[in-house]
């Protein structure tokens, strides 16, 4: 079966840094043409276009504000999108006792909020036979120390929104997937495990020996988006070194 995406137009949330740049730069490997989405760097984002091989389109939106994502969609020029990757999310501590209502409005505004109404607000112009990639996280699958229960929730709502997305766009012929990654090694979890006692902790928990990479993700990705994973619908691939089994 045919890899390339020559002619794919292809959205990344999230697509100016870490896991997201990495799979702007494998899609665009493929031959995709990329949409970059950011929210609040534009200089990391033009630097994410400007590794691409294509010439790529950079976006704002904050996935937060569903006003913004929906200004954002309707400036998209393209009349039809072929891929779709949710990648935008972050990654902040809610411990119970101290957590503010901002903190937690922003942690599911952004995580789950934002990628169901980006999704929904996509549904007219992502083609029929188009591929919708969410990226999860382990997180969602174990009890996870250090206070990050909800971002933990948030990906267990992702695993589930995919199965269920998978079954209702199924007659488009779109498949929706998802990718959970374990430890990963980027700008956003740089100071968690700058920590040696922390970092050894996390290498332990991966039976292959290492952190996962951005690049490590990005291949599973591309793999869902291409023909080779014709037949894969609703399901969420761990990319975790072993960390979850």
């Amino acid at each position: 079966m045919p890899l390339s995406l020559t002619n794919h137009v292809a959205l990344v949330t999230g697509g100016s840094r870490g896991i997201g740049r990495a799979i702007c730069q494998a899609l665009d490997a493929e031959g995709a043409r990329i949409i970059v989405h950011y929210h609040r760097d534009l200089a990391a984002a033009e630097e994410s276009a400007s590794t691409l091989q294509s010439p790529a389109t950079l976006v704002h939106a904050d996935l937060g504000s569903t006003d913004s994502i929906t200004r954002m969609v309707g400036s998209l020029d393209e009349d039809s999108l072929d891929i779709l990757v949710n990648n935008a999310g972050v990654w902040k501590p809610t411990p119970l006792g101290s957590t503010s209502e901002a903190l937690l409005d922003e942690v599911l505004h952004i995580n789950l909020r934002g990628m169901f109404w980006l999704t929904q607000a996509l549904l007219t112009k992502l083609r029929d036979g188009a591929r919708i990639v969410n990226i999860s996280s382990t997180a969602g699958r174990v009890g996870i120390a250090g206070g990050r229960s909800l971002y933990g929730a948030t990906k267990a709502a992702v695993d589930s929104l995919t199965k269920s997305w998978a079954l209702e766009l199924a007659g488009r012929r779109i498949r929706v997937n998802a990718v959970a990654p374990g430890y990963v090694e980027t700008d956003m979890t740089a100071a968690h495990l700058s920590d040696p006692a922390t970092r050894e902790r996390a290498l332990i928990r991966h039976p292959l020996g290492r952190l996962g990479t951005g690049e490590d993700v990005a291949k599973v990705v591309t793999f869902l988006c291409t023909d080779a994973a014709a037949f894969i619908t609703g399901q969420s691939l761990n990319v975790s070194g072993g960390f979850v089994i």
